[in-house]
């Protein structure tokens, strides 16, 4: 196998310049990189990554840790910090932690074993503590998420206030019965969307029904079981808050089958064909994308300065994408939007069904 002493022979210079060529140094001449770069095409040369490693103590790879990558929302997060990882010639080491809390500790500390050079992280358990003794020379990120018990950087968006956002748009649309459809309080996000449900019925002077608020409609038959339980209350919503978009998603075909496809929908979070479906999905958009980006620059810049030692929680702004699903059913009383958004006659809600 060709060694870097090979190519610095053939190219009549130091094993040490080509060191720097390889790590892109701008300081080696034009004429001794072009020198260098041809004896390593002539030879096939193939750096020992391997050899970097025992020598630098850190692998070229980013851990990226969430629930669950078959999820849009942190597919769409690890695209991105792979397409930028791979701009730095490094990887990218991807991890679904699941639904079971307690396996987060031992799957992340698997992996930071393994010497990362950054990780990371939309968490799924309530205390993350047991992260303390790496992250003083390991750069750790949050996503999504904030951590508990744990000062590092995080990127998170704006629960509270697109929740509220939300159920503030079906209020307006003239809803008074609005139920919340969510995953788990032990998520911080559902936990927060939920006060920012509380907040937008505070604030119109709605009351919060205990009722109204069903958890666990993560899948198809999670969600069953929630449409279930509110369609047997005495009075019954009118409209529904989903949480998240794995429970937008589950959420549809159980309307569907319990034929209650006259509900007004708002969700936290796009998903694929949200816009498709008829009617199309009212949703508070994320951007994942960003939140990768965003957290694979920052492991960057912690790796380029070592010695920073603030840390820093981001959140992010997101919006209202308004499409069909929010509006009042046409054999329901109607009541005048506050911002007079109210659709004209042939956008009327009318049961879910797959756009052809």
């Amino acid at each position: 196998m060709t060694t870097m002493h090979d190519v610095a022979a053939h190219a009549k210079v130091s094993a040490k310049t080509v060191s720097r060529v390889f790590n892109d140094d701008p300081h080696v001449a034009p004429a001794t990189r072009e020198r260098i770069l041809a004896a390593m095409k002539q030879l096939n040369y193939v750096p020992n990554t391997l050899a970097q490693n025992f020598r630098t103590g850190r692998a070229p790879v980013i851990g990226v840790a969430v629930p669950d990558i078959a999820d849009p929302f942190f597919s769409s997060i690890a695209r991105a910090v792979e397409e930028i990882a791979a701009e730095q010639n490094m990887s990218v080491s991807v991890t679904s932690l699941g639904n079971d809390p307690s396996r987060e500790e031992p799957v992340l500390e698997s992996l930071l074993r393994f010497q990362l050079s950054g990780l990371i992280v939309a968490p799924i358990s309530e205390n993350q503590a047991y992260l303390s003794r790496w992250t003083d020379h390991t750069p750790v990120v949050f996503v999504d998420r904030a951590p508990t018990k744990l000062a590092v950087d995080s990127f998170v968006e704006d629960d509270l206030g697109g929740a509220h956002a939300a159920t503030t748009h079906l209020i307006r649309h003239g809803h008074t019965r609005i139920a919340f459809i969510g995953d788990t309080l032990s998520i911080p996000t559902t936990a927060n969307r939920l006060e920012g449900y509380k907040s937008a019925l505070a604030d119109a002077g709605l009351p919060y029904r205990d009722d109204l608020v069903v958890f666990g409609a993560r899948t198809v038959e999670g969600a069953r079981q929630a449409v279930a339980t509110l369609i047997g209350r005495q009075l019954e919503p009118t409209a529904v808050f989903s949480s998240d978009a794995r429970c937008s998603m589950s959420l549809i075909p159980a309307l569907q089958e319990a034929h209650q496809s006259n509900l007004a929908l708002v969700g936290f979070g796009d998903f694929p064909m949200a816009n498709a479906l008829r009617p199309a999905i009212t949703v508070v958009d994320q951007d994942p994308a960003n939140l990768g980006r965003l957290a694979i620059t920052r492991i960057l810049d912690r790796i380029a300065n070592p010695t920073k030692r603030y840390r820093r929680r981001t959140i992010l702004p997101v919006g209202l994408v308004e499409r069909a699903s929010c509006l009042v059913p046409w054999d329901s009383p109607v009541t005048e939007p506050a911002n007079g958004d109210l659709a004209s006659d042939d956008d009327t809600f009318s049961p879910l069904q797959a756009a052809s």
